[in-house]
């Protein structure tokens, strides 16, 4: 299969042999503007119909203290969906490469380097909080709610298609989720692997269609946080629940992962949560 790059990513590193740093060079950070991807998705940017976050955790992340003995950590940065920008994954993992030879007098200077550099580049505050590798936060845990994957479906389709979402009278209030999320890098090609959990209030969805619907991404091409905005939107057109949040947590690569969700106000994630893939 043919990859093309997309115009917002005509100068990003991602899909590119690169050169890793050896010094401190914020100018790494590739930002690419969220609104183009929302689109064909009928979202207006300026006046967003959910509110969410982006949650990254960097394993690979660590400098210099003042007398040149290294420090590691893993970090924890959390993006708001109303930000103009998200950041490039490649990018945002070179960047992080070029603290590895850098001196900082202190702990909190890295956590105000890291918050400057990645609210500039994403056009909005992003939050950061370095964690010690043996937190307690950073053990795996279970996605609350129902397991969809032991349904016994067939699957014919693996691109997302909104008709295979169908609703029922009733009105429930259920947690749901599936651990069988896969979509690929639009430029790479290459697997993202995810979990996706859905809570939502309102007429029932009807399991097996959500479960093919969710598996229809399969071989679609897009970010981890567009295709959460895809589920997000489709859910939303389809089954017109009083409440929504969706959540997805993908599995770590190149020493990141994310964890992008969105809902309707008034709802938010379990949290901290952490699964055993990432």
């Amino acid at each position: 299969m043919t990859h093309h790059r997309p115009e917002t990513l005509k100068n990003a590193p991602l899909g590119r042999e690169s050169a890793y740093p050896e010094q401190y060079d914020p100018g790494l950070l590739y930002p690419i503007p969220r609104a183009a991807n929302r689109v064909p998705l009928g979202i207006d940017d300026t006046c967003l119909p959910f509110v969410g976050f982006d949650e990254w955790h960097a394993f690979e992340m660590s400098w210099l203290n003042a007398r040149g003995k290294p420090i590691v950590a893993v970090a924890r940065f959390t993006l708001p969906a109303e930000s103009p920008n998200l950041i490039e994954s490649k990018s945002w993992k070179l960047y992080l490469n070029s603290f590895n030879q850098t001196r900082f007098a202190s702990r909190d200077d890295v956590v105000k380097r890291l918050t400057h550099d990645l609210s500039q580049a994403a056009g909005d505050a992003v939050q950061v909080t370095l964690l010690e590798v043996d937190s307690e936060e950073l053990t795996p845990q279970r996605l609350p709610g129902m397991c969809l994957d032991e349904l016994d479906i067939s699957v014919n389709d693996y691109t997302p298609s909104a008709a295979m979402l169908a609703v029922g009278e009733a009105v429930v209030e259920e947690t749901l989720y599936s651990h069988l999320l896969k979509s690929n890098c639009p430029v790479t090609g290459q697997p993202d692997w995810g979990s996706v959990l859905i809570r939502y209030k309102g007429p029932k969805i009807e399991h097996e269609g959500l479960l093919r619907y969710l598996i229809g991404y399969r071989q679609h091409q897009d970010f981890h946080e567009h295709c959460v905005e895809h589920i997000f939107t489709d859910l939303m057109q389809q089954a017109k629940p009083e409440k929504l949040l969706v959540l997805a947590r993908y599995v770590r690569r190149g020493g990141l992962d994310i964890s992008p969700w969105r809902a309707t106000p008034g709802l938010t994630p379990p949290h901290p949560l952490r699964l055993a893939r990432q």
